[in-house]
């Protein structure tokens, strides 16, 4: 009886184990296309698409906003772990950009500017 209880306990670790490892191993690859809203930010700008590529080593980054037919290219990306940042220029402003994948398909983060900090959410779109 004890072997069948220390067998059962054993399987019973490995299993937890796997499915703790898979959870953790899950890629967080910005690249793609993501869907944006920041429902607080000036008309205009409330939501789009953000675009993120990597080509040697290099990670770009890019702004589409729903009523706008121009990429506004982001500037000075980095990304570090589970964090992406960049900057891109509207209106004459610098707006930073920082970003967390809170999985492979959800980011959250803000855009920060003279007039203070707007939260965004970004879904992944299906390529």
């Amino acid at each position: 009886m004890k072997k069948v209880f220390l067998s059962l306990v054993i399987i019973s670790v490995l299993c937890v184990n796997s499915l703790a490892q898979d959870a953790a191993g899950q890629k967080k690859d910005p690249v793609g296309k993501w869907k944006f809203e920041a429902v607080t930010a000036p008309e205009g700008y409330t939501s789009g698409t953000m675009v993120f590529s990597l080509a040697e080593s290099k990670y770009a980054a890019g702004i589409m906003f729903t009523n706008f037919d121009y990429k506004f290219p982001g500037e000075k990306v980095k990304v570090a772990g589970d964090s992406l940042s960049f900057v891109v220029s509207l209106e004459g402003q610098q707006i930073e950009i920082s970003l967390k994948m809170e999985n492979p398909s959800k980011m959250t983060g803000k855009a920060s500017y003279a007039e203070g900090n707007i939260p965004i959410v970004l879904t992944k779109l299906s390529n």
